[in-house]
Parts: structure tokens; C-alpha cells; sequence
């Protein structure tokens, strides 16, 4: 694998610091290549702002357009074209941060918002014989690539499961696992969730690092969250989930397909 590693965390004495030194111990000792985007330790700028696109300060600025702009004349700044180049290289991206306030830190959602640039990870279109064709939800321009969560939460598993006081992880995650991972066409594997991170014993700090080179190790041949593509045939002009499909029932979750059988699990097309 050639995997992009996205830090978010701004101790390096923390136990994210931590587990990210075991993952990228692992991954190199197994012949992976590795390449890191430490965003607390960079110094990453989270804001959007005209001098991303080399706009002109004093004209109004429409964002989703000058992005667009920038990005197909390669007028970005650096900094984003640093990120876009590990992102071309990159055919894996483990994305790891602390869950605050039920989202990532504000640092990690900046660098989504000032890489994923329209033109790269939206407002990506084809055209054919049956028209204009709007890439998204399980195509895009980054299509082939997989996508894994690490996270870190102060509270126990079960507060983040089906019953959970503050609700199922796969809620919490969904606008990153399918908004934004999916959105653009990659392949999302299960997260890796470490529990009770401010008071694991040394036992217990053992055992999720080992779940972690375990998951990290695994995941060319892990199943992706089995989200329904827009394309498919599953959503109706609308972009709304065919009466059909989870017939009465509404939420996030309609928007996970069935398992593929095993003769498609680790194919391709999974």
C-alpha cells in the first residue's frame, strides 16, 4: 500500500501520538510505503480565504468557482498542492483524530475544506450518450482509493453503540465516512474506534495497538461499508432511495446497501 496518513492532534506525547507511531511502525515493517500529513505539528492553516486561489481580494469571492478555477490552472496555493500530490500518490488514507464535540477537531475539518477543491473532490461530471453524468457517492475522481477512520473518544464502546448515549458511531461518522470519503469515490473500510482514551491501563493500551496493526495490516483485503452509489440504480431522479429498498424505514442507515455475497467481497467492484 501507498498510504497518506492524516494526523490530527495537537500533543505529541498524547496516546493518538501514540498509536499513530505503532500504525506507521507496522505499516513500514511490512514493506508499506508511508507518507504523513501531521497537521498540528505543519502548522496547516484550516481557514479558506482568497490567497487559496490567488484571488482578487477585493472582488467578491465565490468559492466553489474559484477553486474550481485555481485547481484546473494550477494556481492553488502550495500548501494545497503539496496535499493534492500525497493524495495522488497515495492509494490508502487512514484519517486519525480525538472525537471533540461529536466531530473532528476544527484543523482536520479545515484541510477537507481547502483540499477537497471543487473540480477535484466535487462538481465532478462525465459526459455520454445518455447526457451529463454528476460523479459522486461511490465515483469521482477519487475512486480507487480506501479510506479508514482512527479515533480516539474519552467514553466506553457501548456509549457509541446502537443504544448509546451519544448515539451509534456510524452516525457520528457518517458525514466524513460517506459525505465526504464516499462523495468522492473512495472505498470506505470500517473504523478503528480506541475507547476510555484517557485512562487506558498499559493492558489496555496493548490491546488496542494491537487491534490497530491488525486493522491497518488487513485493510487491502477488508470489506468497504457497503454504501449505496448514487449511480446504481438505487436513488430516483431526486437523489431520494427508491420506495423499494428498506421499504418504511428512514434515517442514515438506508444508505448502506446489503453485504456483498463472498464471491464479491474483496473484488474490484466492492
Amino acid at each position: 500500500m501507498k498510504v497518506l496518513w492524516i494526523f490530527a492532534h495537537p500533543e505529541r506525547r498524547s496516546l493518538s501520538a501514540a498509536l499513530r507511531d505503532e500504525g506507521l511502525r507496522a505499516l513500514r515493517a511490512h514493506g508499506h510505503e508511508v507518507r504523513e500529513s501531521d497537521l498540528y505539528a505543519m502548522g496547516w492553516n484550516p481557514v479558506v480565504d482568497a490567497a487559496d486561489f490567488g484571488h482578487d481580494p477585493g472582488e467578491r469571492l465565490l468559492v466553489a468557482a474559484a477553486s474550481e478555477g485555481a485547481y484546473a490552472s494550477g494556481g492553488l496555493s502550495a500548501d494545497i498542492r503539496a496535499e493534492h500530490a500525497k493524495l495522488a500518490w497515495a492509494d490508502t488514507v487512514v484519517v486519525q483524530f480525538p472525537l471533540w464535540w461529536f466531530g473532528m477537531p476544527a484543523i482536520l475539518k479545515g484541510w477537507f475544506d481547502r483540499v477537497f477543491v471543487k473540480g477535484l473532490a466535487y462538481g465532478v461530471a462525465e459526459h455520454g450518450p445518455g447526457g451529463r453524468r454528476t460523479l459522486r457517492y461511490g465515483e469521482g475522481r477519487l475512486a480507487g482509493k480506501r479510506a479508514m477512520v482512527v479515533v480516539t473518544v474519552g467514553g466506553t464502546a457501548a456509549a457509541y453503540g446502537p443504544r448509546g448515549v451519544n448515539g451509534e458511531l456510524a452516525d457520528l461518522l457518517f458525514p466524513l465516512q460517506h459525505g465526504t470519503f464516499f462523495y468522492t469515490g473512495m472505498s470506505v473500510v470500517p473504523p478503528v474506534l480506541v475507547s476510555g482514551a484517557d485512562r487506558l491501563s498499559e493492558t489496555e493500551y496493548a490491546a488496542a495497538a494491537a487491534e490497530l496493526r491488525e486493522r491497518l495490516l488487513a485493510l487491502p483485503d477488508t470489506d468497504p461499508i457497503p454504501f449505496r452509489p448514487q449511480n446504481g440504480g438505487d436513488y430516483d431522479a431526486d437523489l431520494t432511495l427508491r420506495p423499494e429498498h428498506e421499504p418504511g424505514r428512514t434515517g442514515l442507515a438506508v444508505h448502506v446497501g446489503p453485504a456483498p455475497c463472498p464471491a464479491e467481497a474483496g473484488s474490484p467492484a466492492a
